[in-house]
């Protein structure tokens, strides 16, 4: 049995679906737990009486933690999402002690294998973290963190709930969406673990987190077996940054990293993942007044129109025709992406 957490708003929920659609597709046994940090996205989540998913709400978490609700009142929205982060394993470890080893994902993964190699990885250690592996191109990003904090796994014993209670102190201390002496949201913290704490590994798959600011290291292929991230089978993908811009119009967030997507990413990842997004949004569209939106975490609250200099970008026809052949937006017709 393999335990998982993550957590989102209702401004995710189409994510958090494909999320756990995607776990049900290739984990054969697993239980996830959800934190919903906003009303909406308990509600919503209790009226779909997902299987195997624990539902948490934020107010559960906050009860009592007098230094998590201090923090809340100076961070914005999003940083006191980051804050939450640490806060989350732990109270999973403290309140189900069945739980022996908890796993965050962040809400914007999706699994496209089977995460065995991952375990076969961690094999007996207390602490898992995974590297951003960033391109050549994006080397200067290292300032936000050398370690990504999209899949991380705590095992129950003392190394492992020494880290967390550190990273959740810090977190609480300082936790924003800057840089600032040698620290970045929630994640600059990481950088220090493997000098800090004993029983870290740093996993090495290279289909393990995926993501916009690695692709270019690696060869993408398709074939009848799944998709391939050079000789290993990509796992899950970190869809950083993907937005719907327009019905038809998708940012995948890729420009930045310099990488033009061949077919297997088009389709065969950002392809599927969309697909999916769309089905959940769909299913939630009955659900929430107004209908579920999905945009980047730092887009919330998100408006429904589009940014002003890409409504700009888009009436010049030339920069719009090289985004496309470029890959930055990907067109999608009945599912389909082009």
């Amino acid at each position: 049995m393999r335990h998982f957490c993550t957590y989102f708003d209702h401004h995710y929920l189409p994510r958090g679906l494909a999320l756990y659609q995607s776990l049900r597709r290739h984990c054969p046994s697993f239980e996830l737990w959800v934190l919903c940090m906003d009303r909406l996205s308990y509600d919503v989540l209790s009226q779909l009486g997902l299987s195997d998913v624990h539902l948490i709400s934020l107010d559960d978490v906050e009860k009592g933690d007098e230094e998590l609700l201090r923090a809340k009142q100076n961070r914005s929205m999003i940083e006191y999402y980051f804050t939450c982060t640490p806060s989350l394993p732990l109270y999973i470890l403290h309140h189900y002690p069945e739980v022996e080893m908890i796993t965050y994902l962040d809400s914007d993964l999706f699994f496209f294998d089977d995460p065995a190699p991952i375990y076969t990885e961690i094999a007996d250690h207390s602490i898992a973290i995974i590297g951003h592996r960033f391109s050549p191109a994006l080397r200067d990003l290292e300032r936000t963190g050398i370690y990504n904090v999209g899949w991380l796994s705590f095992r129950r014993d003392e190394r492992a709930l020494a880290c967390l209670r550190w990273w959740r102190d810090r977190c609480i201390e300082w936790c924003y969406d800057r840089c600032e002496n040698d620290r970045f949201a929630d994640q600059k913290y990481l950088d220090h673990w493997p000098g800090l704490f004993q029983g870290v590994v740093v996993l090495d798959h290279k289909g393990a987190n995926l993501g916009p600011w690695n692709l270019a290291n690696y060869r993408i292929h398709e074939d009848e077996n799944g998709i391939w991230v050079d000789e290993q089978p990509l796992i899950f993908f970190h869809f950083h940054g993907l937005k719907q811009i327009s019905a038809v119009l998708y940012d995948t967030n890729l420009t930045m990293a310099g990488v033009r997507p061949g077919a297997s990413v088009r389709r065969g990842i950002y392809g599927r993942y969309i697909r999916t997004l769309l089905d959940a949004t769909r299913q939630l569209s009955a659900m929430m007044p107004g209908g579920p939106s999905w945009g980047s975490m730092r887009d919330l609250p998100r408006s429904s129109s589009m940014p002003r200099p890409l409504v700009r970008r888009m009436r010049r026809l030339f920069p719009l025709c090289r985004d496309l052949v470029g890959g930055r937006f990907l067109p999608v017709f009945n599912g389909r992406v082009f």
